[in-house]
C-alpha cells in the first residue's frame, strides 16, 4: 500500500505556477500511488461546489482524471475550503473525511488532520471556526448568491491577513499538549497535518508529527508505503 499526502496549495488564478505544479503532480506523481489524501486548503478560497470559475472546473477535472486511473482520492477540509461538499465529492470521485481520520499504511497507524484544530492557543480563530463550521451556517452560506459568497470570502481573507500579522508566531502554531492528546486519543503512531506552513518532522512523547509545507517556493508532499514515510519537496516552476 502506498499513499501521498498534500495540503496548503492555496490554488488561485493569480498563482499560475502553483496551479501548473499541481496539475503536473496529478499526472506524474499521483498515479504512482494507490491513494491521494488532500489535507485541506487546496485552494485559496472555495466559495461553493457550484463555482463556475475555469480554475475550479480544471481542479475538478484533474482530480476526476486521477480517480479514473484507479487512485483512491480523499479530501479533508481546511480553513480555506470548508465549503467543499457532496457535489465536489461526486464530481471528483473523492471521499470526504472528518476533521480527524485514522488509517493504516505500511504497518503504521497514521492520524490525519488539516492542523487548525491543533492551534488551540489561537482562541479567536477557534471561536470563528466553531461558528462557520456549524452545519446551519454552512448551509446558509452555500445558499447565498455566488457573488455574495465571493465577497464574503474576500472579506474574510483580508481580515485574517490583518489579524494574523499582529499575532505572536507561537499563537498560530500547534499546541504540544493538544498534539499529545490527539495522538493518545486516536492511538496513532504518526500525525500528519498542514496549516501552519512550517514543514518538518517532530518527535513527541506519544509518537511523531509530520508537517506538510505550503506550496509557495516549493511543492511539498508526504509519501508513505511499506518502506517508510518521507517528507519531500520539489521546486515550483517560474511564473
Amino acid at each position: 500500500m502506498s499513499a501521498l499526502f498534500i495540503s496548503d496549495l492555496h490554488l488561485a488564478p493569480e498563482r499560475p505556477a502553483v496551479s501548473r505544479a499541481f496539475f503536473d503532480f496529478l499526472v506524474t506523481r499521483a498515479p504512482r500511488s494507490e491513494k491521494l489524501f488532500i489535507l485541506g486548503d487546496l485552494v485559496e478560497a472555495w466559495v461553493g461546489d457550484d463555482d463556475p470559475h475555469p480554475l475550479t472546473r480544471e481542479i475538478v477535472r484533474g482530480l476526476r482524471d486521477v480517480a479514473g486511473k484507479g487512485v483512491a482520492l480523499y479530501f479533508l477540509h481546511g480553513n480555506r475550503d470548508f465549503l467543499v461538499g457532496r457535489r465536489f465529492a461526486r464530481e471528483t470521485g473523492s471521499i470526504l473525511l472528518p476533521d480527524y481520520h485514522r488509517t493504516e499504511i505500511g504497518g503504521r497507524t497514521l492520524l490525519l488532520c488539516h492542523g487548525d484544530t491543533l492551534c488551540v492557543d489561537d482562541a479567536d480563530y477557534q471561536k470563528f471556526r466553531r461558528r462557520v463550521r456549524n452545519p446551519l451556517v454552512r448551509w446558509g452560506l452555500t445558499h447565498l448568491p455566488l457573488k455574495t459568497r465571493q465577497r464574503i470570502a474576500a472579506g474574510w481573507r483580508r481580515k485574517s491577513a490583518a489579524i494574523n500579522s499582529n499575532k505572536p508566531a507561537n499563537i498560530m502554531d500547534v499546541n504540544d499538549d493538544e498534539v499529545e492528546k490527539v495522538l493518545a486519543d486516536y492511538d496513532a503512531d504518526i500525525l500528519i497535518h498542514g496549516h501552519t506552513h512550517r514543514p518538518g518532522r517532530h518527535r513527541h512523547a506519544n509518537g511523531e508529527r509530520i508537517v506538510l509545507g505550503d506550496w509557495h517556493d516549493q511543492g511539498w508532499y508526504v509519501r508513505a508505503d511499506g518502506d517508510g514515510i518521507e517528507l519531500q519537496s520539489f521546486p515550483l516552476p517560474g511564473d
